[in-house]
């Protein structure tokens, strides 16, 4: 024990009820109810009295100890008896002894908290017991602990004969609380008798409603199973209908493609036989050996406009489905706009004025240059329409900008360089607004537009990385702005133009491998590589060029192939020549390959059909004029 207060000697008869006595005055001190102090004296004084009665005496020693959250009284009773014998078998209830030993054990062990007993034969027995200080006491230490040692060692027992009538009046006490604890019980129980009539009847109560509500509940699944047929046949119905509603939308929708196509169709059919007038009647006039040089000339000009107008029309298919392929390049769009807007007077006419408002700042963007142009040529037309051919048209460009909120998506802080033309035209109107940038949308008649224009210019935007805005007021005018992600000056090298390069030969008999599976280009693209002073051979697809070079090249110092090919296509044969001879350079042509739309040329050099004689002979100069004079085999070891 941590803190010990006095101890007792039990040598005679009368030291037992002196025990006792001190051990009820010591736990009222302490704060212990009537009750608990009556269980503490008499548990002690049952094991003192079997150690004096067994043992012949012994020594007892009050104190307190520590425990989680306060503090416990605790007796120790110590003899150098015998010992016990049947220790185990008491403790656990299954001993009976004629003169009493163990009862008295197993008394004071239930009223304790806390019982300990060491016992060994011959040699004494030592039992430990206590009981927690009640819950609020006042810890007991130091000076306090003094105080109540000395007051517990003065006080007085009484007389033997004083503490035995002392014991009866408790005994008394404790009788009187039993009948009273008695009668207790027996209200307690004819309560109980009468909760049980009560739970009885409602019992009967409870059986008489779940009868009730057994007939509810069979009618209710009555109800339910009647009412699951009938959703059963609504649903049915819905799902008819819902399948008649889908096939009646698949079949407006198909209309709709029809009509869509019949859009397009006219005015690709109108705008193509106008390009192809134009070439047949100069064609016509070519053949004539007495046509003055001034006209043959005129006339050819007019064949190579009109194809590039032919190829602006084909992009403008592609674009507005955002699939054709483009060649980014950096620019500053300041510089485009002032260049644009010369060749937009030409658009527009004399009596459409057009200003060009720069931005205080450069702005630079990475996008293909010619979609570009095209885009603001495109809405350039819409104004001069909206405008009937008098007004004023302003370019603006603004860099370091913020995207808006467009058609419900979601802008960005950019920064963007916005590029806005305004017109001073008749407006859209709302019902139209929505719709301006819809394929094949347009509100000239059949034959007089093919609704892509500004479907390029949404198509473009998109695949540069931004969008298309407008606004419109009726009567005021149509701003459209398109946004172009701004790239950064120091991480970027602006893009200069190739200067034109002139249609005499640049080639010194150099050996190019075309690969051509279409046999009228193939022979055309022949034709004129060797105008240019190379040295072309032919093959028809990408198996036969890859025999043909080997593994050293084979003495060609480049590959013109097609990309679209049965077989390996033009990009995979490229990405095998790559990995092959390194050192050879590849250009790579064609008018459409959804692989170029998806992703990119990977790398390679790029010509888009139609091109023109100059622009081969321009790519060829560039690349053999940096290519070694003869790629070598690779190294065997």
């Amino acid at each position: 024990m941590r803190w010990p207060l006095l101890s007792s000697l039990v040598e005679h008869e009368d030291d037992i009820i002196a025990v006792r006595q001190r051990v009820r005055g010591l736990a009222e001190r302490l704060g212990f109810g009537v009750q608990d102090q009556t269980r503490i004296a008499t548990a002690l004084s049952e094991i003192a009295r079997n150690a004096y009665g067994y043992a012949g005496g012994g020594r007892v020693e009050y104190g307190l100890d520590a425990v989680e959250g306060g503090q416990i009284l605790l007796i120790r009773v110590r003899d150098a008896g015998p010992g016990i014998l049947h220790l185990d078998a008491i403790l656990e209830g299954r001993y009976r002894s004629t003169t009493g030993l163990g009862i008295g054990i197993t008394g004071s062990r239930r009223l304790m908290n806390r019982f300990e007993i060491e016992s060994v034969v011959d040699h004494g027995t030592m039992v430990t017991f206590g009981m927690r200080l009640p819950f609020g006491s006042e810890t007991f230490t130091g000076r306090r602990l003094t105080i109540l040692a000395d007051d517990v060692a003065r006080a007085r027992t009484d007389e033997p004969a004083t503490a035995m009538r002392e014991q009866n009046r408790e005994l008394l006490r404790s009788l009187a609380e039993l009948a009273e604890r008695e009668e207790e019980a027996q209200r307690l129980n004819r309560e109980l008798s009468d909760t049980n009539r009560g739970v009885v009847a409602l019992h009967a109560e409870l059986e008489a409603q779940a009868a009730l509500l057994r007939e509810a509940g069979a009618l209710l699944e009555s109800q339910v199973a009647a009412r699951t047929a009938e959703l059963a046949a609504a649903n049915a119905r819905l799902l008819a209908e819902a399948a008649e509603r889908e096939r009646m939308e698949q079949d407006l929708r198909q209309s709709q493609k029809l009509e869509a196509v019949g859009q397009l169709t006219g005015g690709v059919a109108h705008d193509f036989n106008n390009l192809l007038t134009i070439i047949r009647s100069s064609v016509d006039f070519l053949r004539r050996p007495d046509l003055p040089e001034d006209r043959r000339k005129r006339y050819m000009d007019a064949v190579s406009d009109t194809v590039d107008r032919a190829a602006k029309l084909t992009g403008q298919l592609l674009a507005f489905a955002r699939r054709q392929s483009l060649k980014p390049e950096v620019f500053e769009v300041g510089a485009c706009l002032n260049g644009v807007a010369e060749m937009l007077d030409t658009i527009t006419g004399a009596r459409i004025r057009v200003r060009v408002e720069a931005s205080d700042r450069p702005a630079l963007v990475r996008a293909d240059l010619n979609q570009f142009e095209t885009a603001l040529v495109n809405i350039a037309v819409n104004a001069r329409d909206a405008m009937d051919g008098s007004g004023t048209l302003t370019m603006r460009v603004a860099a370091g900008q913020a995207m808006p909120t467009i058609r419900g998506h979601a802008g960005s802080r950019g920064p963007f360089a916005a590029v806005s033309l305004a017109d001073t035209g008749s407006g859209i109107p709302l019902d139209v607004l929505g719709r301006i940038f819809e394929p094949f949308f347009t509100t000239k008649d059949i034959g007089r537009g093919t609704g892509l224009g500004l479907s390029q210019v949404f198509g473009f935007a998109k695949q540069s990385g931004g969008d298309v805005d407008v606004t419109s007021e009726i009567g005021r005018g149509t701003t459209f702005t398109l946004y172009l992600p701004e790239v950064s000056s120091e991480a970027v090298e602006v893009a200069v133009a190739d200067p034109d390069a002139a249609l005499s030969p640049a080639g010194l008999g150099q050996r190019i491998l075309l690969v051509e599976d279409n046999l009228e280009v193939g022979a055309f693209c022949s034709q004129i590589l060797e105008d240019l002073g190379y040295a072309p051979e032919w093959v028809v697809n990408a198996e036969e060029a890859l025999a043909r070079l080997g593994t050293d090249g084979a003495g060609f110092r480049a590959v013109f192939s097609d990309v679209v090919m049965p077989g390996m296509g033009g990009i995979e044969l490229a990405k095998a020549l790559r990995l092959r001879i390194p050192a050879l350079p590849v250009v790579l042509a064609s008018g459409y390959s959804h692989v170029l739309a998806r992703e990119d040329s990977h790398g390679f050099e790029l010509l888009h059909k139609p091109y023109s004689a100059a622009q081969v002979g321009r790519v060829l100069r560039r690349i053999i004029g940096t290519a070694p004079s003869a790629p070598e085999p690779p190294e065997h070891g």
